[in-house]
């Protein structure tokens, strides 16, 4: 089932048209995409390689002719979650938060008093992911498909089962845990999280089609629908939807160019400073493939790399990059099929990065 989902190790290794401006060179990922889009793997596809080179397989709807757009707005999912720990780090980097410190010195009593701020952004807090309470299956989505959670409602469904583990001694993906680190970004700026993000990554940046919707259910711009089984089996548009329930963990809309510019400038060292930097993508033993709000995986043929996926009804995505400045950025929009096409993805990575 495709929810918000973090990239770890073992997702990416296990899981992991056209061409308009394609190189001869990426001939090998076209040639993938297309097998993907043509045996019903997924609707339409997008590619954006190295900043540079654009692909494109599939359609832009059910029924339809009309290819996917270049460079069309889609939505992230859970790569909304580096986004987010940059901001976290940024405040480390000024003074405001020390990720070692317990949440509760920022926010009183809102969870656990032993967990830390370095664990929400590494999934080891323990703490209940509340997407895992919610009807957010096929079956019952349609429940709350407009419905607009509060960042509070949220988090008390998580707080209200008990931790998974102690702190800091296991590592369980809990998307409740970004939703608190934006509540920790309000407390500290005064603003929504959403207005943090804005100042400090997507304007400087000028990534002009990336948009944090809040409770809007329209995607902006030119983009793919996608699609989702109901509970008969029936595929039903579900592009329209109210991403309240993701929030800071997954809400956010953007483009290929857009990711593909923020990585690139997170992995050169241009919004954070260098102690923070480092932070970013160490991991531990606890967590050996995820670092500070960014997958940190090495493929089959010996390549790192870092990013993140992200999935959400009808979208699923990647951005990834590697230390040699090589990038790549996916979009995919469902069918309908719900199918999972992790040898797909783990042969574009394999053909790109290694």
């Amino acid at each position: 089932m495709r929810l918000v989902a973090a990239l770890t190790a073992a997702a990416l290794l296990a899981t992991a048209g056209t061409a308009a401006a394609a190189e001869p060179k990426h001939s090998d990922v076209q040639k993938t995409i297309d097998e993907l889009t043509k045996s019903g793997g997924a609707l339409g596809i997008q590619v954006r390689i190295d900043g540079r080179d654009t692909l494109r397989s599939g359609f832009a709807e059910r029924g339809s002719r009309k290819p996917v757009p270049h460079n069309g707005t889609f939505r992230i999912g859970s790569v909304t979650k580096p986004f987010v720990s940059t901001v976290v780090l940024q405040l480390a980097g000024e003074g405001k938060i020390d990720l070692d410190a317990p949440v509760v010195r920022y926010l009183p009593g809102l969870v656990d008093a032993r967990i830390t701020v370095r664990q929400l952004l590494q999934h080891t807090s323990g703490l209940y992911d509340h997407a895992e309470a919610l009807p957010l299956d096929p079956a019952v989505f349609h429940a709350i498909r407009f419905k607009t959670w509060t960042e509070q409602e949220l988090v008390d469904i998580a707080t209200s089962r008990p931790l998974l583990f102690e702190p800091g001694k296991g590592q369980s993906y809990s998307n409740t845990g970004y939703i608190v680190l934006g509540m920790l970004i309000a407390k500290l700026t005064g603003r929504p999280y959403q207005h943090a993000v804005e100042q400090r990554i997507i304007k400087p940046l000028r990534l002009n089609d990336t948009v944090l919707p809040r409770a809007t259910v329209d995607i902006p711009g030119r983009h793919a629908h996608g699609y989702y089984p109901d509970a008969s089996g029936n595929v039903i548009d579900v592009t329209r939807l109210n991403p309240s329930w993701g929030g800071a963990a997954g809400e956010m809309i953007s483009t290929t160019r857009d990711l593909d510019t923020f990585l690139a400038a997170l992995l050169a060292g241009k919004l954070l400073k260098p102690a923070q930097q480092r932070e970013l993508t160490r991991t531990t033993t606890v967590s050996p493939g995820y670092g500070l709000g960014l997958s940190v995986v090495k493929l089959e043929c010996g390549a790192t790399i870092y990013g993140h996926d992200g999935t959400i009804h009808g979208y699923a995505s990647l951005m990834l990059g590697a230390p040699d400045g090589r990038r790549f950025e996916l979009s995919v929009t469902d069918n309908g099929s719900n199918a999972e096409p992790g040898d797909a993805y783990r042969k574009l990575m394999n053909q790109h990065f290694c």
